[in-house]
């Protein structure tokens, strides 16, 4: 099929030019999905694949495409999927694949100006991965024409079907040239999927992919049983991990609810979920890939599509429904060869459907203790230690010696020190009275009534917070049941809440500097003029 020299990849006899490209992208060995469907479509077959993201697929079909593709004058391959997020996804792999052959891939999806499209299609590409609608304007604009098509691919056909795409995908399947081949790949093969099989595609030949083949055997995998998921997840945020990583909850709310919930410690969080514009959701992603954030946490179905490399830990913050999300969740770690943890909170009551996981995928999760306050102390000391042997090996901190000699005329050398580390700590936090000053004020008259505690929060109207705001970021931080807040008054620059007597030290520890939709507040014991 081609005049280039061959080499091995794996079992597969390909294209040296794509051999090397695959061997940069960090490719070792096929995949199970990629072994079985590369010889398939280089045989000139339609495939019919029923397997998972996180197995391989888009390489899958993107090698043999990439590899059969002689004419640069033409588009050769069309490529549909269901968002614009896996759209560009796909074309980015592709375009690493077929660099070193000077195959060219675009995406076209809505959203995006058809202008610029437009002078990208002009400009010469041989492969276009685009959604239904997108494609079906350009086909009718005429700036994507169908004589030279070679191949169809039908990527995550049951999402397009979900989302109502069905009929846009017949529109371009009857206009397509007959002597074409059509890949459809697929998690699930509801009945309208199967009719468009039967429909538009000649014998096609069946690679399926079974559960347990998608288990990563690189992937440490650990649960962790615990009541209290939020205290139990930042110590291990604390204490362990570093690197990117992904927490998937179960519902978009939460997701909503532990993005605050992180926001409000300080760690570098964002939500994923399909509640979002396409904006917001190109503008989570961007932070995650360029690192402006570090930790994306998402629901399955917002997470579907997406491909990042690098990622460290995956947490199930809430134990999957099914043995088939959690392969999917743990899929998104240790790829490329790179070793990778897998992490599941459970409740007592989640034991049971944590075994159905370990025995349909034929894998082991081991029980681990979560890591305790002195572990976390003992990492932060370290690191503490470490950035100041950094900074004395260096030796160039001599401007700061009068200063250092000037305070010890008045202090200790070891509470110089203390202090010293406690503002590199904290900035500007460590000038601020602490929630202990807080908490010393007094709380037996504060205006609330009977059983309750009133506190102040300088935020209201001003700051358009509502009461849902108020109530559940309490609950949260406080991990108290939202029922248990009281009465709440929010005036345009201030707000009064109660919250029952025995609960109130701890509202205040954990709201003193506290932010409510992006506003740090000061919360303390409302004063009862005299």
């Amino acid at each position: 099929m081609t005049t280039n020299v061959q080499e091995m990849f794996g079992s597969l006899l390909l294209d040296k030019k794509i051999v090397a490209s695959l061997t940069a992208m960090g490719f070792e060995e096929p995949s199970p999905i990629q072994e079985q469907t590369i010889p398939l479509v280089l045989e000139g077959s339609d495939v019919i694949g029923q397997a998972q993201t996180g197995t391989g697929k888009t390489a899958a079909f993107g090698i043999p495409v990439v590899q059969s593709i002689t004419d640069h004058r033409h588009i050769q391959a069309l490529i549909m999927a269901p968002t614009r997020e896996l759209a560009i996804q796909v074309a980015e792999e592709i375009g690493k694949i077929g660099r070193t052959s000077k195959i060219k891939a675009l995406p076209v999806y809505g959203g995006q100006p058809i202008d610029r499209q437009i002078r990208a299609l002009r400009s010469g590409v041989q492969i276009v991965i685009g959604t239904p609608g997108r494609l079906i304007d350009h086909i009718n604009r005429k700036t994507i024409k169908l004589d030279h098509i070679k191949f169809l691919v039908l990527d995550e056909a049951d999402e397009m079907l979900d989302m109502g795409f069905v009929d846009d995908m017949e529109e371009i399947m009857k206009n397509l040239p007959a002597e074409r081949q059509t890949l459809l790949f697929s998690a699930t093969m509801p009945r309208p999927i199967l009719s468009l099989t039967k429909k538009y595609m000649k014998a096609p030949k069946n690679v399926t992919i079974s559960k347990e083949e998608l288990t990563v055997p690189l992937i440490d995998q650990y649960y962790f049983e615990t009541k209290d998921k939020i205290e139990g997840l930042c110590r291990l945020l604390d204490a362990e991990i570093d690197g990117k990583l992904i927490i998937f909850c179960r519902t978009k709310k939460g997701v909503d609810d532990l993005a605050i919930a992180l926001g409000s410690r300080g760690y570098m969080a964002e939500g994923l979920h399909g509640d979002l514009s396409q904006t917001q959701r190109d503008r989570v992603m961007k932070k995650f890939r360029d690192g402006t954030a570090d930790i994306l946490i998402a629901t399955d179905v917002a997470a579907r599509g997406i491909d990042i490399d690098n990622i460290t830990h995956v947490i199930n913050f809430d134990i999957p429904q099914d043995p088939e999300s959690y392969v999917h969740r743990i899929g998104r770690t240790g790829r490329a060869g790179n070793t990778g943890v897998a992490m599941t909170f459970i409740t007592p009551r989640e034991f049971r459907q944590l075994k159905l996981i370990e025995r349909t995928t034929k894998t082991k999760i081991t029980r681990r203790q979560l890591p305790t306050t002195a572990n976390v102390i003992e990492r932060q000391r370290e690191m503490i230690v470490s950035k100041m042997q950094s900074v004395l090996d260096q030796s160039n901190y001599h401007d700061y010696m009068p200063i250092a000699a000037s305070l010890l005329k008045e202090y200790d050398a070891e509470d110089v020190v203390a202090a010293a580390l406690k503002l590199m700590q904290e900035g500007n936090k460590a000038l601020e009275a602490s929630p202990e000053d807080i908490l010393a004020k007094d709380l037996s008259n504060t205006g609330g009534r009977p059983g309750m505690v009133r506190l102040f929060m300088n935020i209201g109207r001003s700051q358009k917070v509502t009461v849902q705001d108020i109530v559940r970021t309490i609950a949260i931080e406080a991990d108290i049941p939202a029922k248990e807040v009281g009465l709440i008054n929010i005036y345009d620059k201030f707000t009064f809440v109660e919250v029952p007597e025995d609960m109130a030290e701890k509202v205040l520890g954990v709201m003193h500097k506290n932010t409510i939709k992006g506003y740090k507040i000061n919360v303390e014991p409302a004063r009862v003029r005299q």
